[in-house]
């Protein structure tokens, strides 16, 4: 039995961490998704979800973010880890043959999870903080909702993806997003102990619709503020 070396963690330890991680991120997604997708319901449908994010209290809200932030810290980790594990494993002349046996998905899950790790700083400092186009700080972000005064995100959304480029971006980066998951999720039920020679057709097509479903909610927002832009479509008002 190969001894393991003191201070290392287990392979099926990093592969179950990184399985149990990725599966809470897959969550979180398709509810951040759903939540998005409140825009083609209208304004009022938009704010009153973002009012209420919002008016969580502090505790609440800063607990789910710091689980986040920790749950992304230790997918990556697991991520780099598994990696440099592979690496120091793989058969000299793997390389040639790996096009045969693998997926473009497979083969860039780390290019993509590197990209999506940048964007969700460029995200958040977009979004969250405002801090990329300094001069939204000073617009009137607000509106009325049952006569309360709250912050209009829904003119926020149009207001930010109104720039060609940010838009183009933010498809760009759900395409990724929607390659990662496509082999993340099937590799996930994987190491969960749930996918096998019986499943595998069905957890890989399972896989592969699910990144469709989230690079199409997703992307849908930003593609129709470019038709309203350049088309004149009358989507969001």
């Amino acid at each position: 039995m190969p001894h393991q070396p003191k201070g290392r963690i287990p392979s099926i330890l990093k592969k179950f961490l990184m399985a149990l991680t990725g599966l809470i991120l897959t969550g979180f997604v398709l509810v951040h998704m759903l939540g998005n997708l409140n825009m083609f319901l209208g304004s009022d449908a938009m704010n009153t979800y973002a009012h209420f994010l919002q008016t969580l209290p502090r505790s609440v809200l800063w607990g789910f973010r710091a689980i986040l932030i920790l749950t992304v810290g230790i997918h990556v980790w697991m991520a780099i880890l598994i990696t440099q594990e592979n690496r120091r494993a793989r058969p000299i002349g793997y390389s040639k043959t790996e096009s045969l046996a693998t997926t473009l998905s497979s083969r860039t899950m780390g290019f993509t999870g590197s990209f999506l790790l940048f964007f969700i700083v460029f995200h958040i400092a977009h979004f969250t903080m405002r801090i990329v186009f300094p001069e939204y700080q000073s617009m009137a972000f607000h509106t009325l909702l049952n006569g309360e005064p709250v912050y209009n995100v829904y003119k926020m959304v149009i207001t930010g993806f109104s720039k060609t480029w940010v838009s183009a971006f933010y498809i760009l980066a759900m395409a990724f997003l929607c390659m990662h998951l496509s082999h993340g999720v099937s590799s996930m039920f994987q190491s969960l102990g749930l996918r096998n020679n019986k499943w595998i057709k069905f957890f890989n097509g399972f896989a592969r619709l699910y990144g469709w479903v989230i690079f199409l909610g997703f992307s849908s927002i930003p593609a129709c503020v470019l038709l309203t832009k350049y088309f004149g479509f009358t989507i969001f008002a």
